[in-house]
C-alpha cells in the first residue's frame, strides 16, 4: 500500500526500516522470559508496528515535500524535516507511553494480559522511537531519490543572421 501511495519502493523501505528495530526492542522481553507469546503480546506487536511506521511516514513525506517545494537537497530536506517533525513524534511517543504506564501495574482479573500488552507496546515504542529518530534520517540521506525540480536554463536570445547585420 505504501509503495502505491508514494509511487516508489524506496520511500516505504526507508519508512519500514525502524519497524524491525522496534520489534527487536519489544522481543527482548520475550528472550528474558518476562512475557510469553500470546494473543495479547501479538496485538501489542501489531499496534507497535502501526505506531512506529507513522513516525517514518512523518519524516519521509515531509522531507519529500521540502525537496519538491523548496528545492532542497536530500540532506538539507531531512535535516529540516527532522527538526520540524521531532516534536510531533515525541508527543505521540510520550502520549503512548503515558497510556501504557498503568498497564504493567494492573492487579486483579486480566492483569497478566494487560501487563503483557503494556510492556511490549511501551518498550517497543520507546526503543523504536530512538531508532526512528536516528536511522530513518541517515538512511534517507543515502537512499532517497532526489525530488528537486530539474533546473531549466533560460534560452539564449537568437543571434542575428548575416542578412540583418548588412541591412
Amino acid at each position: 500500500m505504501l509503495a502505491a501511495q508514494f509511487e516508489s519502493f524506496r520511500d516505504p523501505a526507508i519508512m519500514l526500516v525502524s519497524v524491525p528495530m522496534s520489534l527487536a526492542g519489544a522481543l527482548l522481553f520475550f528472550a528474558l522470559d518476562v512475557v510469553t507469546v500470546n494473543i495479547y503480546t501479538q496485538i501489542g506487536l501489531l499496534a507497535l508496528s502501526g505506531s512506529i511506521i507513522r513516525h517514518g511516514i512523518l519524516l519521509v513525506e515531509f522531507a519529500n515535500k521540502l525537496q519538491e517545494r523548496d528545492g532542497l537537497e536530500c540532506v538539507q530536506a531531512m535535516q529540516k524535516a527532522a527538526a520540524q517533525r521531532l516534536r510531533p513524534i515525541l508527543m505521540t511517543t510520550i502520549a503512548t507511553l503515558a497510556g501504557m504506564v498503568p498497564l504493567p501495574f494492573a492487579v486483579g482479573p486480566g492483569a497478566e494480559s494487560r501487563f503483557a500488552i503494556g510492556l511490549v507496546l511501551g518498550a517497543g515504542m520507546a526503543i523504536g522511537t530512538v531508532f526512528t529518530l536516528f536511522v530513518v534520517p541517515a538512511l534517507y540521506t543515502v537512499v532517497a531519490k532526489d525530488r528537486r525540480a530539474p533546473v531549466t536554463r533560460p534560452a539564449l536570445p537568437d543571434a542575428p543572421s548575416g542578412e540583418e547585420q548588412h541591412a
